[in-house]
């Protein structure tokens, strides 16, 4: 299983690169990938073209997977599935790296539920709908998901799409957890972190 921190979208609404921000000394990719390294596994860094220069600077070249050209996708799912074609092999973690709030413990939860269970991808739920952007995504069910886009079916380019066809375990959310899972877009949000 790889790691992968998704870091390649265009940071509009925040106005700088998200992957780059600041909490505690550390930049918030930075943050990501010391949580997910918790877990013993390998991390990669899911960028797109215009990121890589910048990021090269402060992070190894080897650890940089820039999306792939052929896939004509945005958001998360393109970073996902540039992922995947890398790596075909391999069953994928990803994170946001825009949920700085994230602990451990929660990617912990989803380990253990992969290692327990035989589904395609693994996620947590927030009041019934899926959690996407911290979830294990099989090679399998990559697979499915980039033949229904060669296919031309793939017709939302969605994580929460390519979750409604794969065989999918969930992990509910307290409320308390919830928490962990704060999506910072803003600026605005980012008193109190």
């Amino acid at each position: 299983m790889l790691g992968i921190i998704l870091c390649g979208g265009q940071s509009q609404r925040m106005g700088s690169d998200k992957g780059l921000m600041k909490l505690e000394e550390k930049n918030w990719a930075q943050s990501a990938i010391d949580k997910m390294s918790a877990l013993n596994i390998q991390v990669k860094i899911s960028v797109n073209e215009q990121q890589f220069p910048l990021y090269a600077e402060i992070f190894s070249k080897d650890n940089l997977i820039i999306d792939d050209k052929t896939l004509s996708i945005k958001g998360p799912l393109l970073g996902t599935l540039s992922c995947h074609l890398a790596f075909p092999s391999e069953d994928l973690f990803v994170l946001a790296c825009d949920m700085p709030l994230m602990e451990i413990s929660m990617l912990q939860s989803l380990y253990k539920k992969k290692e327990a269970q035989n589904s395609d991808a693994f996620v947590f739920t927030n009041d019934g709908e899926a959690e996407p952007l911290c979830g294990i995504y099989t090679a399998k069910g990559l697979a499915v998901t980039l033949t229904m886009f060669k296919n031309g079916v793939l017709i939302k380019h969605s994580m929460k799409f390519m979750l409604d066809h794969l065989t999918v375990s969930k992990i509910p959310l307290s409320e308390e957890e919830k928490k962990y899972f704060k999506n910072i877009n803003h600026h605005s949000e980012l008193n109190g972190l």
